[in-house]
């Protein structure tokens, strides 16, 4: 029998300094909202899948290895944070 861990609270702050959008077709308002779907969305991901072991130790990595993302003409600023994010940790993340 396993011996049973603690549910323990954790949590993630994070933060993009800067995120780049060359070749999007976003209004320069739209932006900070994605920007903010994406921390958002990325920090989601983070808390209910976790991060990739190779990432634990922390550390710089030069890249990282994302999935493309599809967006159809009339996107909506959300509906491009949360597959910016989703790629991002596709890269990153705890693949269960």
């Amino acid at each position: 029998m396993k011996p049973s861990l603690g549910c323990e609270r954790m949590n993630i702050n994070l933060h993009i300094e800067r995120l780049i959008l060359d070749g999007l077709s976003l209004e320069r308002s739209q932006g900070p909202r994605v920007q903010a779907t994406v921390e958002a969305e990325l920090a989601r991901l983070l808390m209910a899948n976790g991060l990739g072991e190779q990432f634990q130790s922390g550390g710089a990595v030069p890249s990282v290895h994302a999935a493309g993302i599809q967006l159809e003409n009339g996107s909506s600023s959300i509906e491009v944070g949360q597959q910016i994010a989703q790629s991002v940790y596709s890269g990153i993340g705890n693949s269960r």
